[in-house]
């Protein structure tokens, strides 16, 4: 009878032990919102984290957002989290919010990236290797910085050199655009030798289609490095305590440069959606998915990695 009694209490602890660990999320949290950027490489980390989620039982939508509203959708919960923000270039955006808790700074998800300015190899090896050699060369560049998307850090710091005459750019203009249009000018530039400057960051595959160098001496602007950067994840306030499950998810989900630059390769080559690449992907690295579901389950409470596993086919 003592064994007997020792064996139902043991089974009755491990019943309420699974019950809590199998605790899923409520059905308020089956939406989850996903600010997008624009830029390939966020587009490829929102993929994979919509396949995983999908495959979870939730229901991912991603909003095509300038970064300056991206923050203020976080901190007005229209949005639930942003997985791109690039330190230390956003942090003089990103620090006042944090400061007045309008959202939670959660992980890094990647290392080993960079983000500064750069130009083809022919341009630096005739001698523009510094920020402060951009302004020598005003009339071989016209006059122009190319950028990325209005309100993007990037632009942001361009800009704010340009109005402070720093390293003697008064003057010049910061030509706004898409991420693809930007490379599509480079490449432009390139097949007909052409000088320009713009804004490089890795991880890219414009690091392999394009024969670049990235410039010294931004490191008050960029980072050290040549803008040496981490990337981190931000999620709005209160989503740890409204759902417990997808904030452990987020907190768990990080990535490789190599990762992200096969991903950006077949999104901007192959013509990919994210979620197509993120798919593909998946299939052939589903490693990755024990650290990414560690203490994590299904919206109906079942165990993670196998749903995922059989959402994938692997």
């Amino acid at each position: 009878m003592a064994i007997r009694s020792c064996l139902l209490a043991i089974g009755l602890i491990v019943s309420l032990s699974s019950g809590a660990l199998a605790a899923a999320d409520p059905p308020e949290c089956r939406t989850v919102r996903i600010g997008d950027g624009g830029w390939t490489d966020n587009i490829a980390q929102n993929g994979l984290a919509m396949v995983v989620l999908k495959a979870l039982g939730y229901e991912p939508v991603t909003t095509l957002l300038g970064y300056a509203v991206v923050l203020e959708s976080l901190k007005n919960k229209q949005i639930d989290v942003f997985l791109d923000n690039w330190s230390p270039s956003v942090d003089s955006m990103v620090e006042p919010y944090l400061k007045e808790k309008g959202f939670e700074k959660l992980n890094t998800n990647l290392t080993g990236a960079k983000y500064t300015l750069a130009v083809p190899a022919y341009v630096w090896e005739a001698g523009l290797r510094d920020f402060k050699d951009i302004a020598q060369h005003r009339d071989k560049l016209g006059g122009k910085i190319y950028g990325i998307e209005s309100g993007s850090d990037a632009n942001i710091i361009v800009q704010k050199m340009i109005d402070a005459d720093a390293f003697g750019l008064k003057g010049f203009e910061l030509v706004e655009s898409s991420e693809q249009a930007m490379l599509s000018q480079v490449a432009k530039a390139e097949k007909n030798k052409d000088w320009i400057v713009f804004v490089g960051w890795a991880p890219h595959p414009m690091n392999v289609k394009h024969d670049m160098r990235y410039l010294s001496g931004g490191d008050e602007q960029f980072g050290p490095d040549y803008g040496g950067a981490t990337v981190y994840t931000t999620v709005r306030s209160g989503l740890g305590s409204d759902c417990p499950n997808l904030y452990r998810f987020f907190q768990n989900l990080a990535f490789t440069i190599e990762m992200e630059n096969e991903l950006m390769t077949n999104i901007l080559d192959q013509g990919q959606d994210g979620e197509t690449a993120a798919r593909a992907w998946l299939k052939g690295h589903p490693e990755v998915l024990g650290a990414w579901l560690d203490g994590v389950v299904g919206l109906d409470g079942q165990a993670a990695e196998p749903a995922v596993r059989k959402s994938l086919g692997v």
